[in-house]
């Protein structure tokens, strides 16, 4: 849903861009402009942010972010797109890129030789793997699925690979990870990842289960201050940091291109999880209104 291109117009009090440049614009296309936050450059967390897709702007027009063929943004809500970075590549850089940023850097997990556990191997997932291992940690990927070890490890660089189904793996690996990074959607028990922390490891959670998970008290008291914690998308501040970041050190998504007619076929990919990692529209050239 969000939205990589090129300006096209600026009008006549923008500052930060002029036509032809590569711009972003991710998750958020407005906030309240007055809530401490947005002082703070964390607009994300505002109580009245207005996504880029799927929501009411202040005029009451619906916004539709990445399936429209252009649109109108404040310079504030837009990011500066490195030369080095394709426009393709950046589109889940400014969603799912940031989305995995973000804690890394919030909660100190950003440090060389850190032992950083990513759950579930998805288009969260497979980021996460690739900005931990930009920071110089050992990345442990954990999954149900013992058919993701290779694309883990020999294909995404992480240092190893944990079936959570197994046991002795999972004994093996207790009080081994300083930080774990949950981008599991599903309902899944949070129990068996924090007997994996150590003393005042985090989990910090960047998807939303359907229902309330369970979570045991006494292993946070027992274990030391541990912590599970959340983390939304971040900041415009953050975001261009990210970017330039990705720039430096290469971290791209894997993407899948495809035109706006594939959508629905797109669509039940996905519920087969038969993407690696994420579709890119490329709106441009199939969508006209």
């Amino acid at each position: 849903h969000e939205v990589a291109g090129v300006v096209t117009e600026v009008g006549s009090k923008v500052e930060k861009f002029k036509v032809g440049d590569k711009v972003g614009v991710g998750c958020l296309v407005d906030s309240c402009r007055t809530y401490q936050n947005y002082d703070d450059n964390l607009e994300n967390y505002c109580p009245q942010y207005t996504l880029t897709y799927g929501a009411k702007y202040r005029d009451g027009t619906i916004t539709y972010g990445g399936y429209s063929n252009s649109m109108v943004a404040d310079e504030h809500f837009v990011i500066r797109i490195p030369d080095s970075l394709a426009l393709d590549a950046t589109a889940p850089l400014i969603c799912a890129g940031i989305t995995v940023y973000s804690p890394l850097r919030y909660y100190g997990l950003d440090k060389p030789d850190l032992h950083v556990g990513v759950v579930g191997l998805s288009g969260l997932g497979h980021m996460a793997v690739k900005f931990a291992k930009a920071f110089g940690a050992k990345v442990i990927v954990i999954s149900t699925s013992p058919s993701k070890k290779d694309e883990a490890i020999q294909h995404l660089g992480a240092d190893s690979f944990l079936l959570n189904r197994d046991q002795d793996q999972m004994q093996g690996t207790m009080g081994a990870l300083d930080g774990i990074i949950d981008t599991v959607s599903a309902v899944h028990p949070l129990l068996p990842l924090i007997g994996l922390l150590k003393s005042h490891g985090k989990i910090v959670m960047v998807d939303a289960p359907e229902r309330p998970l369970e979570l045991p008290v006494f292993p946070l008291l027992a274990g030391k201050r541990k912590i599970v914690a959340g983390s939304l998308i971040g900041g415009l501040k953050e975001t261009q940091e990210m970017i330039d970041f990705a720039a430096k050190h290469n971290v791209k998504p894997d993407i899948e291109v495809i035109p706006m007619d594939y959508v629905n076929t797109a669509m039940e990919r996905l519920l087969k999880e038969d993407v690696k990692y994420r579709f890119v529209i490329d709106i441009g050239n199939t969508l006209k209104v």
